[in-house]
């Protein structure tokens, strides 16, 4: 995998002279236990994509898979679209063309037994599987770990209500706003 465009080095500066003049109330440290050595993953890509739309799942995933081949761990990738960068040939260790949904995500995990998940490359699709895998017990039950964001995270950052309030817990403004689950509460 290769890094992107050449002319953007001056990002990393800018983001480290943000960084030093930031006060630490906004800084957090995360404590982070490295996985075990991994052997397989398991990337769920984007399903069905529209002309136009969800390309750039296409390629964060592909480019994902292209980094678990360098550090020589399998890829399997589950996507049902066949016109995409993801399912060409010699990318990805095992293609399945199925859809992103529990039920054949289960089915593949059963026959592959991969040691993690990447849900972050597929969108809203694979997200959404991933929290559903996780809530009936799926990936406990295998023992797959879920990579980069983790589930709490997802649920979080999808939740409206959650969202407002972790940002308001850090001291950061939030538009005001309101939750409704029906007509008659908006």
């Amino acid at each position: 995998a290769r890094c992107g465009p050449l002319d953007t080095y001056f990002l990393f500066d800018e983001y480290l002279r943000i960084v030093s003049s930031t006060q630490s109330r906004h800084l957090t440290t995360i404590q982070y236990k490295h996985p075990r050595q991994l052997s397989k993953v398991l990337v769920l890509g984007s399903g069905g994509l529209t002309i136009g739309q969800a390309g750039e799942f296409d390629y964060s995933g592909s480019q994902a898979i292209k980094a678990l081949r360098e550090q020589h761990v399998q890829s399997i990738l589950i996507n049902p679209n066949i016109a995409t960068v993801q399912t060409s040939k010699g990318l990805a260790d095992h293609i399945y063309l199925l859809p992103v949904t529990p039920e054949f995500v289960t089915k593949v995990i059963e026959k592959e037994r991969p040691d993690g998940l990447f849900a972050a490359f597929g969108g809203q699709t694979a997200l959404n599987c991933a929290i559903a895998l996780h809530n009936d017990g799926t990936l406990e039950k295998y023992g797959v770990k879920v990579l980069g964001t983790q589930i709490d995270s997802i649920v979080a950052t999808e939740d409206r209500a959650i969202f407002k309030e972790r940002v308001e817990s850090i001291g950061e403004k939030v538009a005001e706003s309101a939750c409704a689950d029906t007509m008659e509460e908006a």
